[in-house]
């Protein structure tokens, strides 16, 4: 199992209606450098940091996670999945997978 990957995921809305979930501090850190210029600040600053030093070494996955969330949150694209999410579920035993 990778040892980067976070204990919960934090899905975060990339775009209109796209919702993409962030599992491993890889996710995070490309979700971030990918971040428009124009929108960064101190938040974003203090999540990039945080991921960096995780994957350093440094710091805490779970606190890079925490700020990563903290981000998402501020820049208002956190999304709060409480239902599980179509790739989220197996396919039923029988059904191949693929829907009608």
């Amino acid at each position: 199992m990778n040892d980067r990957m976070f204990d919960k995921p934090v899905f975060v809305k990339n775009g209109r209606s796209l919702i993409e979930e962030i599992a491993c501090l890889e996710d995070a850190l490309e979700f971030l450098y990918e971040w428009p210029k124009s929108r960064r600040g101190p938040i974003y600053e203090t999540a990039m940091k945080a991921c960096q030093r995780a994957f350093e070494g440094d710091f805490s996955l779970s606190g890079a996670r925490e700020a990563f969330a903290t981000f998402a949150k501020s820049a208002n694209i956190f999304e709060e999945v409480t239902t599980p999410l179509p790739w989220m579920t197996a396919p039923k035993p029988g059904q191949g997978g693929i829907p009608a």
